[in-house]
């Protein structure tokens, strides 16, 4: 049985005759860029956010970088946020001009750790940006009142919580931006790079549009500098369909990533797990191993034909990337941590749960309780 990490094959023949349809119509109309599908996504996309206004633009790291520009952060500014991440996350703020500053994570959620934030804020402190990892939410009532307290802006990375909910509130809605990816893997996920990013701030949304359209709103009526990030008419065509579909998948996730921990209980894996208020999305689902046998098992489900993934293999401050910042992996334990232990096990709505039960009879045979 070869059970792959992602099988974007499997979610395509459930909608082939959608996007077929939806692809063609754009070309027909040559509505490449902007025209009516970006205007229906971005509309429908910020209805399923619960938010005010959708931008549309490039990829998700843009999304990340345009929403910092758009709050005035730039040189000599500091932004705050979690060690445990994809590197697009430091990496937009890095380029607005402002200084990084990482946080450890939370062992048992691996998003930021809320009670080593304050410590991190200084006068050059200007926003927070909370990843919600993995599809879970991050804790954002004590990430909102440090805010409050010391006049700071809230980005949230919504790469891979699309439609992950917080104490009723769906991720996105509840800081000053939600920043979103398409790329194809994700839980929403387009045909090529695609992002958006969500605010109910009308004047933010403004700015994001113009500044990701060369800072202009009229064809030559460039206020400012901006940069050319605009998300395609055949990506948002694909995205819209897809958006339909999305409530769906989402559940089916979440079914699988229960029977997971039902058919893994008795294992001596750390299992994801749920606290009240929170909902989820689970873009991966990963369980935490040993590290002197996490590079077996994964030989292991490798010769069985089942995928696995370690994300993020390496924590944010101890890539060659940010040795300038002079870190130590000691600075961060946590991250540090759990980068050896992490092990993502495949997950998507096609999934069976007789692949489930195939791959948790494979982890257990090497990870008896």
């Amino acid at each position: 049985m070869q059970i792959p990490l992602v099988d974007l094959n499997a979610q395509y023949q459930t909608i082939r005759e959608e996007i077929d349809k939806t692809v063609a119509e754009v070309i027909a109309n040559s509505a490449f860029i902007g025209g009516p599908a970006v205007k229906a996504f971005e509309a429908g996309f910020a209805e399923y956010c619960n938010a005010g206004y959708c931008v549309g633009v490039g990829n998700g790291t843009d999304a990340l970088f345009i929403a910092l520009k758009s709050l005035g952060i730039g040189p000599g500014d500091e932004v705050i946020t979690v060690a445990n991440s994809f590197i697009a996350t430091a990496e937009a703020i890095t380029m607005t001009g402002a200084r990084v500053v990482f946080v450890d994570i939370d062992p048992e959620t691996y998003n930021i750790d809320v009670s080593k934030i304050a410590r991190k804020v200084t006068s050059r402190t200007k926003a927070i940006v909370p990843v919600h990892l993995y599809g879970r939410p991050a804790d954002m009532d004590p990430i909102m009142e440090i805010a409050r307290k010391h006049g700071l802006k809230i980005v949230e990375d919504c790469a891979q919580a699309h439609g992950a909910l917080y104490k009723g509130r769906i991720a996105g809605s509840i800081g000053d931006i939600g920043c979103f990816s398409f790329y194809p893997g994700k839980n929403l996920g387009a045909y090529g790079d695609a992002g958006a990013l969500v605010t109910n701030d009308e004047g933010l949304a403004v700015r994001a549009r113009m500044f990701a359209n060369h800072g202009r709103i009229g064809k030559y009526d460039h206020e400012q500098e901006g940069i050319n990030s605009r998300l395609d008419g055949l990506q948002a065509a694909i995205l819209n369909v897809k958006l339909k579909h999305l409530p769906a998948w989402t559940e089916s996730r979440r079914e699988n990533a229960a029977l997971y921990n039902k058919y893994l209980q008795n294992t001596s894996l750390i299992l994801p797990y749920e606290t009240d208020g929170l909902k989820p999305v689970y873009h991966l689902y990963v369980v935490r191993v040993p590290h002197e046998t996490r590079e077996k098992l994964q030989a292991d489900l490798k010769s069985k034909g089942i995928a696995t993934g370690i994300h993020y293999p390496i924590a944010l401050p101890n890539l060659k990337a940010y040795a300038y910042l002079n870190h130590k992996p000691s600075d961060f334990p946590q991250a540090t941590k759990a980068s050896s232990e992490i092990l993502s096990l495949p997950m998507y709505p096609e999934l069976s749960e007789e692949q489930v039960k195939f791959i948790a009879r494979s982890v257990a045979g090497k990870t008896a309780g």
